[in-house]
């Protein structure tokens, strides 16, 4: 039986809400927990969800209509269950430090008191919310309200922001992290932080499977090392850009290759076009790292961006799991939105360990 096989014998059990493509319930499975389902509005993300977890039902609903009793009364979910766990991780961009139309993400930000509605009907034993860091500062939040409601239920919990890399993720990535409990007499408690962090190096290049590619090459196989294509232009600034952590400031004088939004501006955005350093763990994967000029996501050595496996590996995403999308953006934007797996089995066995 693979880490993907429903056990119906197993003693904790999971809905995760905003699953997406599924990160968060991979690693949870992988823990050994059975994921009853999983919710997202986004269908795009529903073939992905399902082929790679199988036994886990895709809910295609919009949480704010999904009834309260639907868990009852299509999957035998049962109310007041010690070993259920409700995950809720909701979307961010309202709360996200990263620019984005907040217009458009102001009707996400109050998603975690409509996850609250279901932790109200079902009581369930457990309960898993992970953010980003801006959930906390940011003056219009909806977590003191979500927090309150928590401690109105009876729920105990414990709050923080945890750095991925210090967990075993090949990744600088910061995020917001609670467990909660209405169980008496648990000690909740983070995982165990590793001693060394894992680096690019670790999990990337020809020695970890990774064949060198050319910008724009298309993989039509499951292991999906494809990587989006670059203009003359980027490909020169590429060329010009030192391995292993070189910046865009190698080219900034040359009027040819400069950006104009860029000149004089050597103190803005300082990682866009930059490249990853095989030393370090990478930087926070984002829904557009198969972009350059998105971020500091070309290759330590290669000029081109990483591809859509480097990216999920670098999620930690098992090599097995295929993304299914009909575009380099569309894989990109299940994989940078995901809770990394390893992050999720190591929560998975911390709650079947308390």
């Amino acid at each position: 039986m693979t880490a993907y096989q429903k056990n119906s014998n197993l003693g904790f059990k999971a809905i995760d809400f905003f699953c997406g493509g599924g990160g968060m319930t991979c690693g949870l499975r992988q823990a050994g927990i059975d994921v009853i389902a999983g919710v997202d509005f986004d269908k795009n993300a529903k073939e992905t969800y399902e082929f790679n977890n199988p036994g886990s039902v895709f809910v295609h609903k919009d949480v704010k209509k999904l009834r309260s009793n639907y868990f009852e009364k299509n999957l035998e979910v049962q109310k007041d269950d010690d070993h259920l766990i409700m995950v809720g991780c909701s979307p961010c961009q309202y709360y996200s430090i990263i620019n984005t139309d907040h217009s458009k993400a102001e009707l996400s930000k109050d998603l975690l008191m409509n996850f609250a509605r279901f932790i109200e009907y079902y009581n369930p034993g457990y309960v898993l919310v992970e953010n980003v860091p801006g959930i906390e500062t940011n003056k219009e939040t909806i977590l003191p309200k979500f927090l309150k409601k928590l401690e109105n239920l009876g729920y105990t919990y414990i709050k923080d922001v945890v750095d991925m890399s210090q967990y075993g993720i090949p990744q600088s990535r910061k995020r917001f992290s609670l467990i909660a409990t209405r169980l008496d007499g648990v000690k909740l408690r983070f995982p165990e932080k590793t001693i060394t962090p894992k680096t690019v190096a670790d999990v990337l290049g020809e020695k970890n499977g990774f064949p060198k590619i050319s910008a724009g090459h298309k993989d039509t196989t499951d292991f999906q090392h494809t990587t989006a294509g670059l203009n003359e232009k980027s490909l020169k600034r590429m060329a010009l850009t030192p391995h292993n952590g070189g910046s865009r400031l190698s080219w900034a004088n040359q009027l040819e290759l400069q950006l104009d939004c860029y000149i004089g501006k050597d103190d803005i955005f300082k990682d866009n076009y930059g490249r990853m350093w095989w030393d370090r763990p990478a930087p926070t994967i984002t829904t557009k790292f198969f972009n350059i000029s998105n971020g500091r996501f070309a290759h330590p050595d290669e000029d081109r961006a990483i591809s859509i496996r480097e990216g999920a590996t670098l999620q930690t995403f098992p090599k097995e799991y295929v993304f299914k999308t009909n575009s380099i953006a569309g894989a990109a934007r299940i994989i940078g939105n995901a809770v990394p797996c390893k992050y999720a089995k190591q929560l998975g066995q911390l709650i079947q360990s308390l």
